[in-house]
């Protein structure tokens, strides 16, 4: 893939859902919360998916920016960056996400901020958080994760 090569962004269809879902899979993020009609893609002139996000509500009324995915030969030619700024322009704040803490930069440059006390953060997060300390204790996970915040 070259820097010239051809994507564009469309909100996902129910025919996507399964490509979808391969793709959260394949880049081994967070299955959980899946909805299609939620989703922004990247496809390629084919119209074949080549990367994906979400907005997701949650329950206790945070909404998170979710999903990121990218097919690996579509990486590093800004289709990230183009699905979350297509999102970001359609959704209130505060905004959530969930990263592991080697991609604090990457969303730092779209105005996220850590979040450090876990009494900032909504029920779903703080919960969230707590769960990942625990795995990585464990010995069952060696990623660092961190919640971050976009506001106004």
């Amino acid at each position: 893939m070259t820097p010239d090569t051809f994507y564009t962004l469309r909100p996902a269809t129910q025919q996507d859902f399964q490509a979808i879902k391969n793709l959260i899979y394949a880049v081994q993020i967070n299955p959980m919360g899946l909805d299609w009609r939620r989703f922004g893609l990247a496809v390629d002139a084919d119209d074949q998916l080549v990367g994906c996000g979400q907005i997701k509500p949650h329950k206790d009324g945070s909404i998170e920016l979710a999903s990121i995915a990218v097919l690996p030969e579509w990486r590093k030619l800004g289709v990230a960056r183009a699905i979350i700024r297509h999102l970001l322009k359609h959704h209130p704040r505060p905004l959530y996400l969930t990263c592991r803490s080697k991609l604090r930069p990457f969303y730092e440059k779209f105005g996220f901020k850590v979040v450090t006390a876990p009494t900032e953060l909504p029920p779903y997060f703080r919960r969230l958080a707590r769960l990942v300390e625990v795995l990585r204790q464990l010995g069952i996970t060696h990623q660092r994760m961190l919640v971050m915040r976009l506001d106004g």
